[in-house]
């Protein structure tokens, strides 16, 4: 409260001039109706006030806090700060806390650091905005997220990181390496939930990273920058809310409209008609644009000829001129030039227009012609046909299919035609001419990797001709994107056959083991039987295809790699999926022929226990099938482990024996492992018994069960414990 004095032997037009300059001052932050619309630098807009009579009700309410010493807004029961409310867009940024998980030097844990965020909106008129994304920053760091949305249906989400060093970190890219983000919030989620952990405390990263750092934050307002690996400098983000008004209320003002939410559950927002800006909450906060003053906003030809009306604009000529004032039009002409003229002008006009027409679709002829070129040689075309053209044993040649063809396929790539997402590309289900259907791969993004793992994958199946390796039919290289066209397998993939509940219940050993066997045959066959021997680099049941009669069909060759004659190993980036991944190429980064058998047995484990490779819900010694299943061996606990509803007394001894089989295959040195020729002899020989029982031998189970429990649990224990040291890895940590 400010007390004006004013003392005798003071000038009264001095005590006059304060009294005028206090007044003005205050009259100052009022609105029409007599409200205060500022709290600090914050504009607070219609329907939100600072008082019950300046808003909507009290859902809208603000209270400007000056505790600080520096006015700020906050809103709901639980004060989050407000940062910026926009009625045009029915939005306002609030600040969100960054959760952290942080170690010492020695391994622990900083508990004053917080590793759970909880978030909810003041009240229901409020929702998170599709605009904000999910993000990860550190190296051996992850984060839960968990949103309820307004029927408390829950929505679950992981993200992970991991990198060996600095270096290889980029800033302003959050692809895996010290960042990841995916968009996080669609629908109308209202609560969320976010928790920051680490893989192994950090325990290899700690000389430069030493925290996960797990936020929710408006894309717009983030940058990632290496340095935030070492040390994120803030506590909290800006993070946007959607809001909207209960049906109850009819507060859209004079030239608005009112847009339901789709969800059905009678929210609204107000928007401003075109040609008009402003609040629309407010009778009349939606002014009129003048689009003459702005020439970006109308195509005239020129400012004069403009004429601004309300919603909208004209151009038009003066009324001593004809024509049209329009920008590209005729212009505004004067009215006195004669016939002659005029005719010429028609005749000019129309030699024009035919010359310019011809000179026009030549000139698009070739534009395609050298684009269609462009995209030949950015697609790889040329190191292709090189490829090829080096190897005298691939089989007939793959088609090279138009634009046109593989659009008139699928429709011109309609949405209804997917069948399949993958980390780098989208598959559409098509059909020929000749009513062949097929499979079309269109890699998501365009860049040089993209493009080399386009060429191996061409280059890799040209060479394959067996029954259980899909066929690759043909390419096309027209388009700015590479595409390869396949053939179509109508009966999913081994990962949702096992994963679906319904499919599983449906899926007896018999058809697992068929399957397994040939799987094993393909991959011996890649190794062995081809011209240049393969190594795929993913096997993985996602990787697995099942045609009508379930039979297996190995799939997605754009990580594979050829071992030239006379070389056992080949040394690479590690490339692969989480949870099938070879530890030893893991360490060395030397890919081998075993790399493959210790990727299929944990596809063998996946068929005998019905479980995924890497699993966040189950607990943390369990999220590792591969380790889980060798140490439930030593353990003696093997049918523990099988899916239940698979056991019975007939094959009991099958699914030992293929239990050893695995056990084998995940051997944590290559050279103790089988070859896949073996694993194929051996599997088809199981199979064998399964058809022909009378075949079946005597078997010591006391050996058996010896060979199975065998002490491997110190070894793996040490082995995981040394550190990973290479430039970089790829991994795919979408759980598949």
């Amino acid at each position: 409260m400010v007390v004006l004095r004013l003392h005798f032997h003071e000038p009264l037009w001095l005590s006059t001039t304060l009294l005028f300059l206090l007044v003005a001052a205050s009259s100052d932050q009022l609105d029409s109706s007599g409200c205060v619309r500022h709290c600090g630098d914050i504009d607070i807009l219609y329907p939100f006030g600072l008082t019950e009579k300046c808003c909507l009700d009290h859902n809208f309410l603000i209270q400007c806090d000056n505790s600080s010493g520096h006015p700020t807004p906050l809103i709901g029961t639980n004060n989050l700060t407000v940062t910026r409310i926009s009625a045009e867009r029915s939005e306002m940024s609030i600040q969100f806390d960054v959760t952290r998980d942080c170690y010492t030097k020695s391994g622990d844990q900083i508990p004053s650091n917080k590793s759970v965020a909880t978030l909810t909106p003041p009240n229901t008129m409020f929702t998170f905005s599709h605009k904000n994304i999910f993000t990860v920053v550190g190296c051996e760091s992850y984060s839960y997220l968990n949103a309820y949305d307004y029927n408390n249906q829950r929505n679950f989400l992981i993200l992970e990181t991991m990198c060996s060093s600095l270096e290889v970190v980029e800033s302003g890219s959050c692809s895996g390496l010290g960042c990841a983000q995916r968009p996080s919030l669609y629908g109308r989620l209202q609560n969320i939930t976010l928790e920051a952990y680490s893989f192994n405390k950090h325990k290899y990263t700690r000389d430069f990273n030493n925290c996960s750092y797990a936020f929710i934050v408006d894309k717009s307002q983030f940058n990632f920058s290496r340095n935030y690996v070492t040390n994120f400098p803030q506590e909290k983000l800006p993070l946007l809310l959607d809001w909207a008004i209960s049906q109850e209320y009819d507060t859209c003002g004079k030239n608005s409209r009112r847009q339901g939410l789709e969800d059905g559950s009678g929210y609204y927002y107000c928007l401003c008609k075109d040609g008009f800006q402003g609040n629309p909450y407010q009778p009349d906060g939606c002014k009129d644009i003048n689009e003459c003053e702005n020439p970006s906003l109308n195509n005239c030809s020129e400012t004069r000829y403009c004429i601004n009306m309300r919603g909208s604009y004209t151009c038009s000529c003066p009324s001593w001129f004809k024509g049209d004032g329009r920008r590209g039009g005729t212009g505004c002409k004067d009215q006195l030039p004669g016939i002659k003229a005029a005719i010429g002008v028609a005749i000019g006009f129309i030699t024009l227009l035919i010359s310019g027409t011809w000179i026009y679709l030549v000139s698009k002829q070739r534009r395609l012609i050298k684009l269609k070129e462009k995209f030949f040689r950015q697609n790889g075309g040329i190191i292709l046909q090189q490829q090829l053209s080096r190897r005298n044993d691939t089989n007939e040649m793959a088609k090279i299919f138009t634009e046109l063809e593989l659009k008139k396929a699928t429709n011109n790539y309609n949405e209804s035609t997917i069948i399949g997402k993958g980390g780098f590309g989208i598959v559409y289900k098509g059909t020929l001419p000749d009513n062949r259907i097929v499979a079309i791969k269109k890699s998501k993004i365009m860049n040089q990797t993209q493009i080399k793992q386009f060429i191996n994958e061409v280059v890799v199946l040209s060479q394959i001709n067996h029954r259980n390796v899909v066929k690759l039919l043909g390419c096309c290289l027209e388009t700015e994107v590479p595409l390869l066209v396949y053939e179509f397998v109508p009966n999913g993939n081994l990962f949702e056959h096992i994963h679906n509940r319904d499919k599983a219940y449906n899926f007896p050993w018999a058809t697992r083991l068929g399957i397994a066997a040939e799987t094993a045959g393909a991959l011996s066959y890649l190794h062995s039987a081809a011209s240049t021997p393969i190594i795929h680099r993913d096997v993985k049941s996602s990787n697995i295809l099942l045609d009508n009669s379930m039979t297996a069909k190995v799939s997605d060759f754009g990580a594979s790699r050829l071992i030239p004659l006379g070389q056992t190993e080949v040394a690479t980036l590690v490339q692969g999926t989480l949870g099938y991944l070879d530890p030893e190429y893991l360490q060395t980064n030397q890919l081998t022929e075993k790399s493959d058998v210790y990727s299929f047995g944990v596809v063998l484990v996946e068929l005998l226990t019905g479980e995924k490779a890497l699993s966040f819900n189950r607990p943390e010694e369990k999220r590792n099938l591969a380790m889980h299943f060798l140490y439930s061996l030593v353990e003696g606990k093997l049918y523990e482990m099988l899916e239940s509803r698979m056991v019975n007394e007939e094959n009991r001894e099958q699914l030992k024996e293929v239990a050893g089989l695995a056990k084998r295959c995940l051997s944590l040195k290559g050279e103790d492992r089988p070859t896949m020729k073996e694993v194929a002899m051996e599997l088809e020989g199981i199979r064998r018994t399964e058809r022909h029982p009378w075949v079946k031998t005597e078997l010591n189970l006391e050996e058996t069960e010896s060979l199975l429990n065998d002490q491997t649990s110190n070894a793996y224990k040490d082995y995981y414990g040394k550190s990973v040291s290479h430039d970089a890895i790829t991994l795919d940590f979408s759980g598949r």
